[in-house]
């Protein structure tokens, strides 16, 4: 039976869900190559979010060039993922990261998906895309604007789609460079399994948990 509970949105929050209109997505894509990096400098599954913010800040583990590049990362980093094992979210995409390396860009989509509106606002966009289609920049920003009216400068407009389609690229769905075209990408374990229990945690039940935003992925 198709069930959809539905959760409240504080319980969401604290399962690690970003709910408020904040997002990195206007400053950075999903940083792919500093997470995989920051995973690898920060080897226990289990340690905690000061752990993370010791080894960007002080140890410069990532490779800034400034104290400040260094908290700003931090900063992004922890807005995208959470960085903090007491939100589920977090501990299950770190669990399924050491277990399918195959699907490390699908569990990273996933995470930023719950965490980050802007990427969550412009996902229709992208994922209904037939496979082969040819899109650019400029349209991006059109949908990104259509979908927030008036929300950024025109200069934010066009990083925030920059940013959005660079994601959607390091995750595999976009290719190319200045003209990107839709790709499909193969599902792992892992990530169906992430895809799902997110799904559950937003409170979808039985046979709806197979037709929710995350598993379109």
């Amino acid at each position: 039976m198709t069930e959809v509970t539905g959760t409240p949105k504080s319980t969401r929050a604290n399962f690690g869900f970003g709910l408020d209109q904040a997002g990195s997505h206007n400053a950075r894509t999903m940083m792919l190559d500093e997470l995989t990096s920051l995973f690898q400098c920060v080897s226990n599954p289990n340690s905690e979010k000061t752990d993370y913010a010791h080894a960007i800040i002080d140890e410069n583990c990532l490779g800034k060039r400034s104290e400040k590049t260094r908290k700003i990362t931090f900063r992004h980093l922890a807005s995208l993922y959470g960085l903090d094992q007491s939100l589920v979210l977090f501990r299950v995409l770190r669990y399924f990261w050491e277990r399918d390396e195959a699907g490390r860009a699908q569990l990273a989509l996933l995470a930023c998906y719950a965490r980050d509106s802007i990427l969550r606002a412009t996902a229709p966009f992208i994922l209904d895309l037939p496979v082969g289609t040819t899109i650019e920049r400029e349209a991006t920003e059109e949908f990104i604007e259509s979908v927030m009216p008036e929300r950024f400068s025109k200069a934010t407009l066009k990083s925030t789609a920059q940013n959005i389609n660079g994601t959607w690229t390091r995750s595999g769905h976009l290719q190319g460079r200045t003209r990107k075209q839709r790709t499909l990408v193969e599902a792992t374990v892992g990530s169906i399994s992430y895809a799902l229990l997110l799904s559950y945690l937003s409170g979808y039940r039985g046979s709806a948990l197979f037709h929710t935003p995350y598993i379109k992925f």
